[in-house]
Order: structure tokens, then sequence, then C-alpha cells
């Protein structure tokens, strides 16, 4: 075979990764939905972060994945807490009022929040269209989150807005273990940490189990099987070939296919005003990816040296569910 056609072949490979990323970190929004028809959040969450806990650790040898140093393990179970845990307790009860587009609206807000506490917490410094551009993408965020006219649906929202602040903070946890591990690695480690921390609820999710609908339980595996587990390992893959600029910018499409599958799904019809927040978010952060790459007070991250597994920098991926 022509280089020139091993190379669209590759090109090809990596294009359809990336659809198969985007396609399913979309339908876990209305999945959610699906799947509390017949599970608690709690529940829920525990059952979702198990069943793709089992899968990671099924491939973890074949994929290379090592054992972390003990000195890095405080850090995990903070990665774990924040990102795995504390986000899906709070989105999945978020979406009990909450309609799956919009959560994903909300959701889409992550990487601005990202960049604040990295300005925050790391030195980095904006320049005026960075900072203009989260300003711009929080307030779309909080426009869809005071938009509602229940009081349920308000709490919801905020609880949705609180997950995606949890999301942030798994991204600011997770950078400086970045330097040493693979993104697949730091994703299987943050999983694993957070599957420990709700053990408290696995009682009550295998009773549900017993109960729930089938379509209920099916969402479920789906959930822990596909969006969380071969989801990191599809998008690992695809950033591997790619730039990660050009690879996280197909995220800009996971808000849109959300509410695609939700209105084929579930027959969910976003409030105008939902929409038009969410434009604004996705409007601040192309202004955010596209005013120039924060700079770093002092020394910047060190370089690792790269081996046959390449580096994913899983802090990209801040537009999962």
């Amino acid at each position: 075979m022509l280089p020139g056609r091993v190379d669209g072949v590759k090109l090809n490979k990596t294009l359809l990764a990336l659809a198969a990323t985007v396609l399913l970190w979309a339908t876990a929004f209305p999945a959610i939905r699906v799947a509390l028809d017949g599970y608690g959040p709690s529940q829920l969450s525990f059952l979702r972060l198990a069943g793709a806990s089992l899968a990671l650790a099924a491939v973890a040898p074949s994929m290379g994945v090592r054992r972390p140093a003990r000195t890095d393990l405080w850090r995990i179970t903070l990665a774990g807490a924040a990102g795995m845990s504390a986000y899906q307790l709070l989105l999945n009860w978020g979406e009990l009022h909450v309609p799956a587009g919009t959560a994903s609206l909300i959701v889409a807000a992550v990487p601005a929040m990202s960049a604040v506490l990295a300005a925050c917490f790391l030195g980095e410094r904006f320049t005026p269209a960075k900072t203009g551009g989260s300003l711009v993408a929080l307030a779309g965020a909080a426009l869809i989150a005071t938009s509602g006219k229940e009081s349920g649906y308000t709490a919801a929202a905020w609880a949705v807005l609180a997950a995606a602040c949890s999301q942030a903070v798994y991204h600011l946890t997770i950078k400086p273990l970045l330097h040493r591990y693979t993104g697949l690695e730091v994703a299987a480690y943050a999983m694993w940490a957070g599957t420990a921390l709700l053990v408290p609820f696995a009682p009550g999710a295998v009773r549900a189990v017993l109960d729930a609908p089938v379509g209920a339980t099916a969402a479920v595996v789906f959930l822990g099987l596909l969006p969380s587990a071969a989801g990191f390992v599809i998008w690992g893959y695809a950033v591997a070939q790619l730039s990660v600029t050009t690879a996280t910018a197909a995220l800009y499409l996971v808000p849109a296919v959300t509410l695609a599958a939700s209105y084929l799904w579930l027959g969910e019809q976003p409030r105008p005003i939902a929409i038009l927040g969410g434009l604004i978010t996705i409007a601040g952060l192309f202004l955010l990816n596209n005013g120039g790459g924060p700079r770093a007070r002092g020394r910047g991250p060190r370089r690792v040296r790269h081996t046959v597994r390449r580096e994913v920098p899983h802090s990209r991926s801040e537009g999962r569910p």
C-alpha cells in the first residue's frame, strides 16, 4: 500500500474515532435520564462507575497501564472524588429535573471553569481574549441555570453547574499526574478511586437491579461500558493521532448531538433560553480556545520523554458527560 494511502486510512480511522467519541459522550446525557427511571442518582453513580472500572481493569494489562506511585495516591483519590464520584452524583441528581440536552449545554462550560482555576491556582496568565471568553462562557451557563421557572428545575440546574465545577477541579488535579502517566492511566486510576468512594451505595444499587425496568438497566450498562470506558480509550487514540486543539474542536459538537439525540430518544425540546445560553457558552469557548495559549509564570511543565505509548492529554477531554 502506498504511503499516501496509508496516511489516508489512518486519518479516516482517526476521524471515525472522533465521531464515535462525540456520539458516545453526547448520548450519555439522554441515557442518564432513561437510567433514572429505575435507579436513584447514587445507585446509578455507583453502577456506572463500577461497570466502567471493571471494563478498564479487564483491558489495563493489554493497554500497558502501570501501577501508580504511592506518593501520587492522595492526588488520585482527590481526582476520583471530584471528577468521578461528585461529578456523577451531582449530574445524575440534576438530570432528575433538567432535560438531557440542557444539561449538556451547562457541562459545556467546563473548559472555561478549568481555565479560571488554572489562573487562580497554577499561575497561568490570560490574554484579554481568553479572559473575555471565559466570562462569556460562564455567563451562558449561568443564564441556563437561572432560566427555569420551577424551583426544582433551578436547583437541579445549579447542581449540574456544580458537577461542571467538580469536573474542572478534576482537570486541575490531574495536571501534575499527566507529567508522569498517560491519559488513559490517569483516567483509569481516577475511575477506580471514584468507584471505591461510592462503595457505600453498593448494597442499595444491587437491590435496585432486582426491581428496575429492563430499559433502565440497559442504560446503566451502556453508560458504564461505552461512554465511560470505551469513550476514554477511543478518545485517547484520536488525540494521540492529532493535535490536541484539532481533536478538542470536535467536542463543540457534543451539545448539538445531545440535543438531537434527546429529541429522537426522549422527545425533549429544549427551551429557547437554554439554546441561547448554550450558544453564548460555545461562543465564549471558541474565544477562549483561540485567544492564545496561557503563559505560565516561571518555569513551564517538564518535558516528558515519549515512549512507544504516546501520552494522551486527558486534561483536554472536558466535554465528557
